[in-house]
C-alpha cells in the first residue's frame, strides 16, 4: 500500500496521517515537503523531481519485506496531482489517498468568492495557451501555475490579448508569515518576478458572483445552436443564415480551451455561437457599424468576444494563432486571407461565399496551406405562411461552404486536459 498524504496548505500532518508517516519505511516528496513534515530519520527519502526515477525507486521499495511508502504532495494529491500518475503506475487498489484542501479552494476561500463556477486549468508542465484562452473566454478561471507558466507569462498573454480581466496571485498558501494575495492587471503581472505562486484566479470582477447553479465547472453547451436570425441585431439581412450556421459550427468545432477567428464577422453571429460553446473567440470586422452590432450581440447572449476593428489579412499578425477560422466576408481579397489564415489555424478553416466564381481559388488556397479540403452547396427553403392557413416554401440564397482540415498526423491537440 502507497499512502498518498496531502499536506493541505501547510501545516505538518497529523493523526492518522502523523500516523502513517511514523511508520514509513519510505518517504518521497518534494524537498519543501519533507523538510515540514518531520520524517522520521530511519526511513529512507526520495526527492520528487521527474516521476520516472521517483517511482522505479518506489517500485524497489515495495519488493522489500515489510514496506510502507508515504507520499507527500500538495493540497489535494488527486486534483491535477500525483494520483492519477501513481495510480497508471501501480494501479488504484494500490493506493490510500488522504487528501488535504485544495490550493484552488483556499486561493476562492481567502477572496470570499464561491467556486463551483470556476474553471480550473492547469498549466504546470502543459500548453499555456489552453489556460490563457479559458481566461478569455471565462468570467472566473483558477490557473495552476509552472514553470514558464507563471503570473507573468499569463499576464504578458492576456494584456495583448483581452480586456477587463483582474488576476488574483495567490502566493505561499497556508504559510501564516509568507502567504499573500495581491490582486493586479495583467500588464502589472506581466511587469513583474514572481516566486512562490501556487495559483493564479482570473476573474472578470462584473461577474464574479454568478446565480445559484447545479452543476460545477462552466456553463454546459447550449441547449441549442444555429439561432435564429431575429435572435441577433442586423442590417438588412446581412447574416449568415442559420442553415448554414449549423454546417459551419460543426466543421470549426469550437470548445472550452479553443480560440477561433469570425473574419468579415458582420453581425458577429458565430462569434457569439463559438463563444457559447466555451471558445475564445476574436472578431474582425472592417466597418464601424459593423463593430456595434457585434458588440451588442456578444452582449445579447453574455458572452466574451474581442473585436479587432480592420480589415483581414492585415490586422491578422498581431493576433494569437487560432485553432479554427470562420470567413464570412474578404470580397476580391478571400483567396489571400483564406491563405493568411490557413498558414495560422492549427485545426481548421471554414468559408461561406455566396459566389461561384471564388470557389477554386478558395479551395486551391485551402490545398495549398496543406489542409484536405471539402465542401458542399448549401440550398434552403423555408416554410413561410400564406392566407387560409396553408404554407409554402420560400427558397433562400444558395451559399456555398468550403472546409479545409489539417491531416490527422498533423494536427495540433488543443484539448483541454
Amino acid at each position: 500500500m502507497i499512502t498518498v498524504i496531502g499536506t493541505g496548505t501547510g501545516a505538518p500532518p497529523a493523526g492518522r496521517d502523523r500516523a502513517a508517516l511514523d511508520a514509513a519505511t519510505l518517504v518521497v516528496g518534494g524537498q519543501r515537503h519533507l523538510d515540514a513534515a518531520g520524517v522520521p530519520e530511519r526511513a529512507a527519502r526520495v526527492v520528487l523531481g521527474p516521476l520516472a526515477p521517483a517511482f522505479d525507486a518506489i517500485e524497489e521499495h515495495l519488493a522489500k519485506d515489510g514496506p510502507r511508502v508515504v507520499v507527500l504532495a500538495s493540497g489535494d494529491p488527486g486534483f491535477f496531482g500525483v494520483v492519477r500518475a501513481l495510480a497508471e503506475r501501480f494501479g488504484v487498489d494500490a493506493l490510500d489517498v488522504r487528501p488535504g484542501v485544495a490550493s484552488v479552494a483556499v486561493a476562492f476561500a481567502r477572496l470570499g468568492l464561491p467556486w463551483d463556477d470556476a474553471v480550473v486549468v492547469s498549466a504546470h508542465g502543459r500548453d499555456l495557451r489552453t489556460a490563457v484562452n479559458v481566461c478569455r473566454a471565462q468570467p472566473k478561471t483558477a490557473v495552476l501555475t509552472g514553470p514558464g507558466a507563471g503570473p507573468a507569462e499569463l499576464g504578458a498573454e492576456l494584456v495583448r490579448r483581452t480586456v477587463d480581466r483582474t488576476m488574483v496571485v495567490a502566493s505561499a498558501l497556508g504559510d501564516p508569515e509568507h502567504e499573500r494575495l495581491e490582486r493586479v492587471s495583467p500588464a502589472e503581472a506581466a511587469a513583474r518576478d514572481w516566486a512562490g505562486v501556487s495559483v493564479v484566479v482570473c476573474l472578470d470582477e462584473s461577474r464574479a458572483l454568478s446565480p445559484v447553479r447545479t452543476i460545477a465547472g462552466p456553463r454546459p453547451v447550449p441547449s441549442r445552436w444555429a439561432l435564429a436570425e431575429d435572435e441577433f441585431t442586423h442590417r438588412d439581412s446581412m447574416i449568415t443564415k442559420f442553415e448554414v450556421r449549423a454546417l459551419a459550427l460543426a466543421r470549426l468545432g469550437p470548445r472550452l480551451g479553443d480560440l477561433v477567428w469570425d473574419i468579415g464577422s458582420g453581425s458577429g453571429s458565430v462569434a457569439v455561437e463559438c463563444a457559447r460553446f466555451g471558445a475564445a473567440v476574436v472578431a474582425v470586422e472592417k466597418t464601424a457599424d459593423g463593430v456595434g452590432r457585434i458588440r451588442a450581440n456578444a452582449a445579447a447572449h453574455e458572452v466574451d468576444v474581442r473585436i479587432v476593428h480592420g480589415a483581414a489579412p492585415t490586422v491578422l499578425s498581431d493576433l494569437a494563432d487560432p485553432d479554427a477560422v470562420f470567413i464570412g466576408g474578404g470580397g476580391r481579397e478571400l483567396p489571400s486571407i483564406v491563405t493568411a489564415c490557413a498558414r495560422r489555424a492549427r485545426r481548421s478553416v471554414v468559408v461561406a461565399m455566396a459566389a461561384l466564381d471564388r470557389v477554386p481559388a478558395v479551395r486551391s488556397a485551402l490545398s495549398g496551406a496543406g489542409f484536405v479540403a471539402g465542401g458542399v452547396l448549401l440550398q434552403s427553403s423555408r416554410l413561410a405562411p400564406l392566407p387560409g392557413d396553408v404554407h409554402r416554401l420560400a427558397a433562400t440564397n444558395p451559399v456555398f461552404l468550403l472546409w479545409g482540415n489539417r491531416p490527422s498526423d498533423m494536427a495540433i491537440e488543443g484539448a483541454v486536459e
